[in-house]
């Protein structure tokens, strides 16, 4: 086999200055567009137009002979730039995808997409049917150009809609899943007859044979895919975080699994963007993978490869070649057949077979309107396979740059009138929290545990706290036994028996033979774990430690937030019936009170959060007073106003997970005693505490009030410090 030969020295050199061009004009004019309210795709397509055949090039020649490709070694290097930008596209498209989502609105989406099938393959069948011969490749095969054509006005373009949605922020809304869920059926559907078009117009014949080959080999990839890709994206990401140092590796690893499903597509007939997206899917269903993956992958796409895709795929437009008016008119023809189509079948779809409302059914066909380089790549097909003039092939692409443009200002103004319920309202109130919150982003946990006889009080407490988190969302837990010189089979043995107490999405067990726990432990949560679980059932007896010297060493040195459970060694069954949140006002105590509400059974008042007011003079735990200057009536009140605003708003983010919390204000000479006397009162279950490590100090010190209601609950006691 001989080597491969680079390319040529120029034919580099304009590949780069065309990247440089296309990308500044692609974010500059993506910004403009922006600013006028338009989302950046929108800039992005025009950036292509402009600098091309369409403006630029024809007007300065010498400047177009750099920009637009000349030779086809050049074309097929931008091409394949842009090839890995729409894959790019398509993978965090898929990893944004919420299945579980998508299911709650299969009906709508398989709705929606049936109409906004059915009617643009009739219009597009008939429109072929009776346009001139001048746009026939071959005048002898109007039956195949017809098809062709039906074919491509059915497909929309999911790059261009999922930017769309990426730039309207409507990726997570229901609409925005229902929308992406309705064009794959599309999609996949008119691939599948494009495929069979396409072997007729090499002179196959349509049999059932062949639909049913072409129909077989879409499910069973989507059968392999929910079966053993699943399967071996999990193990793949589980060898790479356990065996790799850093997340780098696993962004290697997503990006390497999504070009080789997308090459298994690639060879079924389908697009390879159909593969990176099913296996985008499959990565973002994974409780182990790291949100810092995903947003890497996210800024690298929406920055540079996402807008030199989109700016390529306007740099194919001619419009000159439009310029007569007959072949102008029939442009207008085409886009008129493909929006009413499009835009009516959807329409339909969504308001007969789902019962939408009239400005959510029209939502939907707005975006799905959008053919973009989707468009493009077909009308490409059918030139290369000889089904399509060049005039024909100038049509559709036109076609395809006017509905994507047209989509997103149809989309936005169409929003303006739908409500979103208040269901979904919460739902994207808790997204927008989990943004900056310790405890909504945690999804895979590190519970190290040691081996016992009788399981501690501890143990319980903690598999019944993530049993509770873990019903939010996908949680993965990692049950971990550092054994020294000890018999695997048998800590094997033992974590099995303790994961059957753990009712979450995803347990793990893993021994490891280390002849110092502490590192052990500390070696392992720096493989990607969100939170690090550890069991301190032993009370302490003296000042040298708060817990004992492997958990306090644990929690000073742990780089991820640690949630520390104290539990009595008698419990045996217990469950978080009555949850008491101290609020202190830091936002230690926000991160204990989203603790809180994500254990909480929604629908309960089951969350008491408190705060203790103190008098001008106070008595510490320890006997002595504390005294302030101040005007004794005035200060109290401002006191009891504070409280009042810090209980509220904690009560308020309880809403968002359906937990209507109880608040109280409390005067007590000592927080700790009154704190402690409330929870008596109170029947309380479970105290959390909200701390931020001192990381100075040479001793685990957590503040004295933390400490002095560890060693006095009579109730589970859980501390979440976060560094």
């Amino acid at each position: 086999m001989d080597v491969f030969t680079a390319a040529s020295h120029q034919d580099v050199l304009a590949l780069v200055i065309q990247i440089a061009v296309l990308l500044f004009t692609a974010r500059a004019l993506g910004e403009v567009a922006r600013r006028l309210g338009q989302p950046a795709v929108v800039g992005e397509i025009l950036a292509g137009i402009l600098l091309g055949p369409s403006f630029l090039s024809s007007l300065i020649p010498a400047v177009g002979a750099w920009i637009v490709p000349q030779t086809p070694v050049r074309g097929y290097l931008l091409e394949t730039i842009s090839m890995v930008g729409v894959m790019f596209l398509l993978l965090i498209t898929g990893l944004e995808t919420d299945i579980p989502l998508i299911r709650r609105h299969a009906r709508t989406a398989l709705s929606a997409a049936t109409g906004g099938l059915l009617l643009p393959l009739l219009t597009g069948f008939l429109l072929g049917l009776y346009l001139p011969e001048t746009l026939l490749a071959a005048p002898d095969e109007r039956l195949v150009f017809a098809l062709f054509v039906a074919a491509a006005l059915s497909i929309s373009a999911i790059p261009v809609i999922a930017k769309v949605l990426i730039d309207l922020n409507l990726m997570r809304r229901d609409i925005g899943q229902t929308i992406i869920a309705a064009g794959m059926v599309d999609d996949t559907t008119a691939w599948i007859l494009l495929s069979v078009i396409i072997g007729l117009a090499g002179g196959g014949q349509v049999t059932a044979l062949g639909v049913a080959e072409s129909v077989g080999s879409v499910v069973a990839f989507l059968l392999i895919s929910f079966t053993v890709g699943r399967w071996l994206a999990r193990r793949a990401l589980r060898f790479v975080q356990d065996k790799v140092t850093g997340s780098d590796a696993v962004l290697t690893l997503i990006v390497v699994l999504a070009f080789g499903w997308g090459a298994v597509t690639q060879a079924i007939g389908l697009e390879a963007l159909f593969g990176a997206f099913v296996m985008g899917i499959l990565f973002g269903q994974l409780p182990r993978l790291h949100e810092s993956v995903v947003h890497t992958l996210e800024r690298m796409t929406l920055a540079i490869l996402a807008p030199i895709f989109f700016a390529v795929a306007g740099l194919k437009v001619n419009l000159i070649r439009l310029a007569e008016p007959a072949t102008l008119a029939i442009a207008l023809l085409v886009i008129f057949v493909a929006v009413f189509g499009k835009v009516v079948g959807t329409y339909t779809g969504a308001r007969i077979l789902a019962r939408k409302d009239h400005w959510t059914a029209l939502g939907y066909g707005a975006a799905l309107n959008a053919r973009g380089a989707m468009e493009i790549i077909i009308a490409t097909i059918g030139l290369n396979a000889g089904i399509l003039s060049q005039t024909m092939f100038s049509i559709i692409v036109v076609m395809a740059i006017t509905t994507s443009l047209m989509s997103p200002a149809a989309l936005r103004w169409v929003l303006t009138h739908i409500e979103p319920e208040q269901q979904e309202l919460d739902r994207l109130r808790r997204e927008e929290m989990a943004v900056g919150s310790v405890v909504a982003g945690i999804h895979r946990v590190l519970l190290p545990l040691r081996r016992q006889e009788e399981p501690f009080g501890s143990q319980m407490v903690e598999a019944r706290l993530l049993e509770r988190s873990g019903a939010h969302g996908k949680l993965s837990v990692t049950l971990m036994h550092v054994m020294e010189n000890g018999v695997k089979r048998d800590a094997e043995a033992f974590l099995k028996g303790v994961a059957a107490q753990f009712r979450v999405r995803e347990v793990e067990r893993k021994v490891v033979d280390h002849a110092d726990q502490a590192t052990a432990i500390l070696d392992e949560v720096h493989k990607g774990y969100g939170l690090l679980v550890l069991g301190a059932s032993e009370r302490h007896r003296d000042g040298s430690t708060l817990f004992t010297p492997l958990v306090d060493t644990i929690v000073r040195f742990s780089p991820v937030p640690t949630l520390v459970v104290q539990g009595p060694p008698e419990l045996t069954v217990w469950a978080p019936g009555r949850i008491m949140v101290p609020a202190v006002g830091t936002p230690a105590s926000r991160h204990a009170a989203e603790l809180a509400f994500a254990i909480a059974r929604p629908g309960t008042r089951c969350v008491l959060v408190m705060n203790v007011v103190q008098p001008v003079s106070s008595r510490r735990h320890d006997g002595r007073y504390e005294y302030r200057e101040a005007a004794s009536a005035g200060y109290q009140l401002r006191q009891y106003e504070e409280g009042r605003q810090m209980v509220k708003k904690l009560a308020e983010l309880g809403r968002l997970y359906d937990v209507e919390a109880e608040t109280t204000v409390v005067e007590g000479e000592s927080p700790e005693d009154t704190i402690l006397e409330v929870a008596e009162a109170n029947a309380i279950d479970l105290i959390i505490l909200g701390t931020s490590l001192r990381p100075w100090s040479s001793r685990l010190y957590l503040g004295p009030r933390v400490e002095y209601i560890l060693s006095d609950a009579r109730c589970p006691v859980v501390v979440l410090n976060t560094n």
